[in-house]
């Protein structure tokens, strides 16, 4: 999409045209659900729900659309993000786990030394984790991560989509990387403690 055909449905949107909402659906429906699709699952049967949600949610806001804050898709992304967060707080899947990547590909990747190791989110309590954490992330933060390492932009890309410059990408790229390391490390000390102490309790009954 061309930035003279973005701004037309940006119009559109805010003036409330059917016609531009159409467009606006065909343009962005699949992308939300792939990228919704990366967070909970492929295989997972509340994907539809969240990405009707999250365009539900955009109709109520469109009039609010303001497009020197970014492009729709980020604008749509964020908004699919909340979607993602209600679901899952209401469907209390905010569980972490504490597995690690036997071949440490996951950690040189949170150090920005490899690329996301995709071959190891084969495990399926990794996979969740990755994602669970992603989602968690502030929106800035987890929206660069997700373009760049889960669906391949380039970083010229999402510069030229959000309106910035790739330096200040690559920048947010990585405060991004060391935000979920940290969250990554937490989380694991969290979940070791209280093994431990659930092995304590049940040692001692």
């Amino acid at each position: 999409m061309d930035q003279a055909q973005e701004n037309r449905i940006a119009q559109g949107l805010r003036a409330g045209q059917p016609e531009a909402w159409a467009m606006f659906y065909d343009a962005f429906a699949e992308r939300v659900w792939r990228a919704t699709a990366r967070l909970l699952g492929p295989a997972h049967a509340d994907i539809a729900d969240v990405v009707q949600e999250t365009f539900l949610a955009a109709a109520r806001s469109a009039r609010g659309y303001d497009p020197a804050r970014g492009a729709l898709w980020f604008w749509l992304w964020g908004i699919a993000r909340r979607q993602l967060a209600l679901h899952l707080r209401k469907q209390e899947r905010w569980q972490r786990v504490t597995v690690v990547a036997s071949n440490g590909q996951l950690s040189r990747w949170l150090d920005g030394q490899d690329p996301l190791p995709v071959d190891t989110l084969e495990a399926k309590e990794l996979s969740e984790f990755v994602r669970q954490t992603l989602a968690a992330l502030p929106e800035d933060y987890a929206d660069v991560l997700s373009a760049k390492y889960l669906d391949d932009v380039s970083v010229e890309q999402i510069a030229m989509e959000e309106r910035c410059t790739e330096t200040a990408i690559r920048s947010r790229l990585a405060r991004a990387r060391q935000a979920f390391r940290e969250m990554f490390v937490k989380d694991r000390r969290t979940q070791s403690t209280q093994r431990r102490h659930e092995e304590h309790k049940e040692n001692q009954a």
